[in-house]
């Protein structure tokens, strides 16, 4: 082993340095991503911990004794909470290609080419660029297979929101003028789904009821006698 070692030019011994901890750690990444370790982190866009709240502007939050109207901070809010929304799904669904799992795959795939194209006589001026280029495309596959992944996923979430203006069927009786909660069956998404809904109708919405649903308040439907 130490004579094969010896015998590597001071190029190829670079490339092996290079390209053994990058398969390596790779393989580490997709053992752990199957095994449910290596999915992304959530980031929670709402976290205001770190944010000093006692000074925006000029104006001094602390001597604030006495609030109205909230209306405009809960329409505010609601809107950053859409606008993050967004942000997000558009992030996810975006190509990034200088990602960890991205760069480590570049690191191992350009090291073995350029190995194996020195190995076939190839001058170092050919197999440093043809070992790049396909360290590249390996780069550009992983990205490709994270963004479906991705797409993949978000599309399955299901919006409860677009719950709204569909039919649905009672399953468990909603009692009157929103004081409790009931259960009715729809279809969102392309999914059979049982929801938890409330109801401003005089009176109690019995089992088999047909039903629309008109708002949404957090995932519990709205709805109301249909027809």
């Amino acid at each position: 082993m130490t004579e094969w070692w010896e015998s590597l030019s001071t190029l190829v011994r670079i490339l092996y340095c290079i390209a053994v901890p990058s398969t390596l750690l790779l393989l580490l990444q997709t053992i752990l991503s199957i095994s449910g370790f290596g999915g992304d982190s959530d980031v929670n866009l709402s976290d205001t911990s770190g944010i000093d709240m006692g000074d925006i502007g000029g104006a001094d939050f602390g001597d604030i004794g006495d609030v109205s109207d909230m209306g405009d901070l809960s329409d505010l809010s609601a809107d950053v909470s859409d606008s993050s929304e967004i942000n997000v799904h558009s992030s996810y669904s975006s190509l990034q290609l200088f990602t960890v799992q991205g760069i480590v795959a570049f690191l191992a795939v350009s090291g073995w080419v350029s190995i194996a194209a020195l190995s076939s006589g190839l001058p170092s001026a050919g197999a440093i660029p043809l070992g790049l280029v396909a360290g590249f495309f390996a780069m550009y596959g992983i990205a490709k297979l994270v963004q479906i992944s991705k797409k993949l996923t978000e599309n399955g979430t299901i919006d409860f929101r677009n719950a709204i203006g569909e039919n649905a069927t009672v399953y468990i009786p909603i009692p009157p003028a929103g004081e409790g909660e009931g259960k009715v069956t729809l279809t969102l998404q392309g999914r059979f789904m049982e929801c938890s809904a409330v109801s401003n109708e005089r009176e109690m919405l019995k089992t088999g009821t047909a039903v629309r649903v008109t708002d949404l308040n957090g995932e519990v439907l709205v709805v109301e006698k249909s027809g």
